[in-house]
């Protein structure tokens, strides 16, 4: 567990100025009044479930979305739940977490409903993004998953999933057997290798009870990285900024795999981001 403070935060969307004022004041107090119940119910379960932890309730007043990633340029982490409408239970992930994972200052952990709050073993996966033109510097994601890993005192899997370029024949299944595929694709996985080592090289001394194992797997990553999470407790990716957009795009793999994958992901900001 952090030692730090909890703060359970309801953003409280009032009604708009349009229509009857009596109506549009009993409307609001009946929000405000329905989030303080929900924000104290929460409140007792963390101190019941946590006796020593200092916890506080919030009921900011606005746009839940725009508030909570105000909210996050002094927080260390930010928690949602993996919440959305319609009839499908696994696919839509909620506007409000979309819009956090995309836009906050601090990583973000998006829980599945019936994920486990603290499993006290099990493995997380980082998925690496080695292409520099990208704009994204993995490290922090790096940096942050070595931190769960060690928190959890669980296994670390490092993982860059090379798309398979066009003019090679197709490696057997997604795990990497290069066997028979021309060099060009064994000297891609070797590069990468060295890359993925150079990234976790410091990572191993600041951690060295963390047991680390690195994949570099022929697939398409988005779709390798929702399979994987469902053997691990969780799945960290980056959150991969652009110059002069200021974080407009998550990335297609890190939105993806919010939508899909079977564990709590938590979507890590680089600091250029910031």
């Amino acid at each position: 567990m952090r030692d730090v403070p909890l703060h359970i935060a309801h953003a409280v969307r009032l009604p708009g100025p349009f229509g009857d004022a009596e109506e549009k004041i009993a409307q609001g107090r009946s929000a405000v009044q329905r989030s303080a119940a929900l924000v104290d119910r929460f409140e007792k379960v963390a101190r019941t479930a946590f006796p020593g932890l200092t916890v506080a309730g919030e009921l900011p007043l606005g746009d839940p979305a725009g508030t909570l990633v105000e909210r996050s340029a002094e927080a260390c982490l930010v928690v949602l739940g993996h919440r959305g409408g319609g009839g499908f239970p696994r696919l839509p992930l909620g506007s409000v977490s979309l819009q956090v994972a995309t836009h906050a200052r601090c990583p973000v952990l998006v829980m599945r409903p019936g994920a486990p709050v603290e499993p006290p073993s099990g493995r997380v996966v980082v998925g690496v993004d080695l292409v520099h033109e990208s704009g994204y510097d993995a490290s922090e994601a790096v940096q942050f998953a070595f931190a769960e890993a060690d928190r959890r005192a669980a296994h670390l899997q490092v993982v860059h999933a090379l798309h398979l370029p066009a003019l090679l024949p197709a490696p057997g299944g997604v795990t990497g057997g290069l066997t028979g595929v021309e060099p060009a694709a064994r000297e891609t996985e070797d590069s990468a290798r060295r890359l993925l080592d150079e990234r976790i090289a410091g990572m191993s001394g600041r951690y060295p009870d963390v047991p680390v194992g690195v994949r570099i797997d022929w697939a398409r990553p988005a779709t390798h990285l929702t399979e994987l999470s469902g053997q691990a407790d969780l799945l960290v990716v980056g959150s991969r900024g652009r110059t002069g957009l200021r974080r407009l795009l998550l990335g297609s793999v890190s939105s993806e795999v919010l939508h899909t994958a079977h564990c709590p992901v938590a979507v890590v900001p680089s600091v250029a981001d910031g």
